[in-house]
């Protein structure tokens, strides 16, 4: 594959040896088809490009510190286009999402250069023996693999795709070849669940250090579901029976390995009305990005910021916002710094999800909508700080592209986006 060099980064090897502008065939005699090519090729200290400029080969040599960049940009990041999804699975949110938002919002992407650059989960059904054998090859490491069952059968069915079942061999190959995974079970009400669960933990949990965390989430339910598979939420009942299960399977691996390996996401112990768990239950919060000890992370964050908060604070107020789920923690470290700060004024509010449905509690899907809806007239201070994960990337707009400015106006407030991280959540309170 002949791959267009359309920069080079300042200071690099490529700027020093002008590749901007020219073809790149091969490094080293390895052809480069994507962006894991390139950067697996390009990490030794001497190297041959084979390049094209205007239709003249070349041969130009390299020298640089080993791993040091080589400084080459592409047309786009990956270099080769994104691999979309080719599943239709019983419970995907992106088929319950409404007509009309953003073009982006729809693509499904399932891609293993994406799982190892920047932490997606893939569900191995676009990987062919080629892939396979170049993760092996690289020691691409770790994959973060959406796995939901390992009963061949069952998979296909929740996935509607033939081949979701025989491609569970490759988490056997990959754990052979020394390959680290982390595995995702989006749990559905009465379909993987139950005895289904036990023997998923089982297996999975028999690979540890291979497998090096599980995370089991309740799958989200939009009011968007017309012509899809019936899926109920989990209530109180259900959600302690699946807690029950992955507490125990959690302990087992404990004694045995001294992680838990499985970890379980926040929401079911709120579901289940139980207390969320120390920060040592955790084990350093290897699925953080799963929503899987982000409620404890956050809480000992703005607790053990809150000593240095010492000096007499000038009276200051803010209105918060966040979705049903939070809800609960952050009104009690508002309160726990109203306490100590008889000047400090925060507000907490509520925002139900009626834009997507109730069963949908997370604040990153709250929309602009929404807190228009629910917040006008209702502030008691002229600032609103808003959770950074209400808005994509760009930190401009919520998924029903409402934009932040749109959003001050009409509540009459300037907008404060708030970290995740709880001590700079404590700062933003008290800006």
């Amino acid at each position: 594959m002949a791959v267009k060099i359309t920069g080079a980064d300042r200071g690099t090897p490529a700027e020093q040896a002008g590749l901007a502008g020219a073809t790149l065939l091969s490094i080293d005699g390895n052809e480069i088809n994507d962006m894991l090519d390139y950067e697996f090729f390009s990490s030794g200290p001497k190297l041959e490009l084979a390049l094209v400029r205007g239709a003249k080969l070349e041969y130009v040599c390299v020298e640089k510190d080993e791993y040091a960049p080589l400084g080459c940009a592409f047309e786009s990041y990956l270099i080769d286009k994104k691999h979309s999804c080719r599943n239709k699975c019983m419970f995907c949110f992106i088929d319950q999402l409404p007509s009309g938002l953003r073009e982006t919002l729809y693509f499904k992407d399932d891609d293993e250069r994406l799982s190892f650059l920047f932490g997606n989960y893939i569900t191995l059904t676009n990987l062919n023996a080629h892939e396979v054998e170049r993760i092996k090859k690289m020691h691409i490491s770790p994959i973060n693999i959406s796995v939901h069952t390992v009963e061949p059968e069952l998979r296909v069915k929740m996935m509607t795709n033939r081949h979701a079942g025989e491609v569970l061999k490759y988490i056997d190959e990959f754990a052979g070849a020394g390959i680290e995974m982390n595995c995702q079970l989006v749990m559905c009400r009465g379909v993987n669940d139950g005895g289904h669960l036990r023997k998923s933990l089982e297996k999975l949990g028999g690979l540890y250090p291979a497998v090096r965390s599980i995370a089991a989430v309740p799958t989200g339910l939009t009011r968007y579901r017309d012509g899809l598979y019936p899926l109920e939420p989990y209530d109180r009942e259900s959600a302690c029976e699946v807690l029950d299960i992955l507490e125990e399977y959690g302990e087992k691996y404990k004694r045995q390995y001294g992680v838990r390996v499985v970890y379980p996401g926040d929401e079911w112990f709120l579901l289940a009305g139980r207390p969320i768990p120390p920060d040592e239950y955790y084990d350093d919060y290897v699925q953080l990005e799963n929503g899987v000890g982000m409620w404890r992370l956050l809480h000992d964050e703005f607790m053990n910021a809150l000593p240095d908060q010492k000096h007499t604070l000038l009276p200051r107020a803010i209105d918060v916002a966040t979705g049903t789920l939070a809800y609960p923690l952050i009104r009690m470290l508002a309160d726990t710094l109203q306490s100590l700060h008889r000047n400090v004024k925060v507000t907490v509010h509520c925002i139900r999800n009626d834009f997507f449905g109730g069963n949908v509690s997370v604040a990153g899907l709250i929309t602009g909508t929404d807190l228009i809806a629910q917040l006008k007239g209702k502030l008691r201070s002229h600032t609103l700080g808003i959770p950074e994960v209400m808005l994509r990337e760009e930190k401009d707009k919520f998924l029903d592209d409402v934009t932040v400015k749109q959003l001050e106006k009409a509540l009459g407030v300037r907008v404060r986006i708030l970290p995740q991280n709880g001590g700079e959540l404590l700062k933003a309170m008290l800006k």
